[in-house]
C-alpha cells in the first residue's frame, strides 16, 4: 500500500468532477473548442477546376462533411509558371480558406503540391496540410511490362519532386514524364469529349504509347476529368492510375487520427465552390467536371 500515492490520485478524481476546479473549466473549454473545429468544413483548393476531381473522391469517402473549394481560375495554369510565382499564388488563395475557419485544407493540385507545400505548412502552421503526389508507387506495382508513363504539367514532370519519386518508387523499372498543360486548358475551356479533345490528347500522349508503357499515372488532378477519352486513346491494355481516391482516404485517416471528423448526428455534405475569376464560366466548367450542377461564386484573392 501507498498511502501518499493513494490519496494523491483520489484527489485528482475528485476534482476532476468539481465544475468549479480550473481544470475541468479547461477541459470543458477545449472539448467545446474540438467540437466547434470539428464542425468545421474542409478547405479544397486548386489553381482550377481540376482540383473538383479530388472534391468528388472525398465526397464519396467523407459524405458527411462540409467542404469550400477555391480554384484561382484568375491565375490558372500554374504549369507554366515559376515556382517563386506559384508558391505566391498558393498562399494567397490559402489565406482565403484559412479565413473562412477550414480545419484541414487539400492542396488538390500537383504543381501547387511539389512547389509550395512545405512553405503552407510553415506560413499556416495551425492548419493541416494533404497534398496530392502523383501516384507513382502504385504504377510501379501495377506494371507486368517495366515501364510506366507519368502525365503531368510542364513545371511538374521536369521536377525534381517528381525525379525523387521515381528514384525512391521506380528505380528498377522505366518511368517516362511528359509535360502537357494543354489538358489543363483543354478541362478549364470545359472541353472533356470532342473530336479535338481527342487530338489533342493523341499528340500529347503519343510519347509515352510509343514508349509501350503499361501504366500512366494522371499526375495533374486536371487530368481525371478526361479520363474517358484517355482510356479510350490508349486501349484496355494501358492501366490508367490517378491519386483521388488515395487522397480521400488520406485525409479520412487524419480526421479520425485528430479526432476531427464532424459526427454524423450533425447532417452536412455541402459544397461552397469559390474562384477568383468568371464566376458564371466557371460554375459551367464545374459542372461539366462534376457531373452535376453547381453556382461558383467569385472571390478576389
Amino acid at each position: 500500500m501507498h498511502p501518499a500515492r493513494d490519496a494523491e490520485r483520489s484527489e485528482h478524481i475528485f476534482y476532476d468532477y468539481r465544475k468549479d476546479d480550473p481544470r475541468h473549466m479547461q477541459y470543458s473549454q477545449d472539448q467545446t473548442k474540438h467540437r466547434q473545429l470539428a464542425l468545421a468544413p474542409i478547405g479544397v483548393f486548386d489553381s482550377g477546376a481540376g482540383g473538383l476531381t479530388i472534391v468528388a473522391d472525398l465526397r464519396k469517402v467523407l459524405p458527411n462533411e462540409n467542404f469550400i473549394y477555391i480554384g484561382d481560375t484568375a491565375n490558372c495554369p500554374y504549369g507554366t509558371r515559376s515556382e517563386d510565382e506559384i508558391i505566391e499564388l498558393s498562399v494567397q488563395a490559402c489565406r482565403f480558406l484559412v479565413d473562412q475557419g477550414v480545419k484541414l485544407i487539400v492542396v488538390a493540385c500537383n504543381t501547387a503540391s511539389q512547389a509550395a507545400l512545405s512553405v503552407l505548412r510553415s506560413t499556416y502552421s495551425s492548419t493541416p496540410f494533404i497534398g496530392v503526389v502523383p501516384a507513382v508507387k502504385p504504377a510501379a506495382r501495377a506494371t507486368s511490362h517495366g515501364r510506366i508513363g507519368i502525365a503531368a504539367t510542364n513545371q511538374a514532370a521536369k521536377s525534381s519532386y517528381l525525379r525523387h519519386l521515381i528514384d525512391d518508387f521506380a528505380s528498377d523499372i522505366q518511368a517516362y514524364a511528359v509535360g502537357c498543360s494543354e489538358l489543363v486548358t483543354l478541362v478549364e475551356n470545359g472541353e472533356l469529349e470532342s473530336p479535338f479533345v481527342d487530338a489533342t490528347l493523341q499528340h500529347a500522349l503519343q510519347p509515352l504509347i510509343d514508349k509501350d508503357v503499361d501504366v500512366i499515372v494522371l499526375g495533374c488532378t486536371h487530368f481525371p476529368a478526361l479520363r474517358p477519352a484517355i482510356e479510350r486513346l490508349v486501349g484496355k491494355n494501358v492501366q490508367v492510375i490517378d491519386s483521388g481516391a488515395a487522397i480521400a482516404r488520406r485525409t479520412q485517416a487524419i480526421l479520425d487520427t485528430e479526432r476531427l471528423a464532424r459526427p454524423l448526428a450533425e447532417s452536412g455534405g455541402n459544397l461552397q465552390i469559390w474562384c477568383s475569376g468568371d464566376a458564371q464560366d466557371f460554375s459551367k466548367v464545374a459542372s461539366a467536371v462534376l457531373g452535376y450542377s453547381v453556382q461558383a461564386s467569385q472571390s478576389l484573392l
